[in-house]
């Protein structure tokens, strides 16, 4: 469920005055702990460093990020991947496979330079 109209986005104000003192373009990263705040127009250019729990995750704030949480950017959990025993050997038949037809292609350039 969003929030009211009425209310407005929430935006956390110690952020607003931190990128307030900041000029645009600047590198400096701005560690935040508030995950929940949105995106605004004004946080764009900068980078913020955004907590998953663990560490501050750099979040380099671009156009299309206006209206999304800062949570969203910063995940929570390391994906590993679906499946099992069956995945990993197709995932190892793949690595291999491209292996191969890298050798291949280093073989055929080399031919080709002589």
């Amino acid at each position: 469920m969003s929030r009211s109209l009425k209310k407005g986005p929430y935006v956390n104000e110690k952020l607003m005055k931190k990128l307030g003192k900041l000029k645009a373009g600047d590198k400096t990263v701005i560690k935040v702990w508030d995950r929940a705040s949105t995106i605004t127009p004004e946080m764009v250019g900068f980078t913020i460093g955004v907590h998953n729990g663990r560490i501050h995750v750099p979040v380099v704030i671009v156009e299309n990020m206006v209206g999304h949480r800062l949570g969203e950017f910063s995940h929570t959990r390391k994906f590993l991947g679906h499946g099992g025993k069956m995945a990993k050997e197709q995932l190892k038949a793949a690595a291999t496979k491209a292996a191969g037809d890298r050798e291949k292609a280093q073989a055929a350039a080399t031919t080709t330079k002589k």
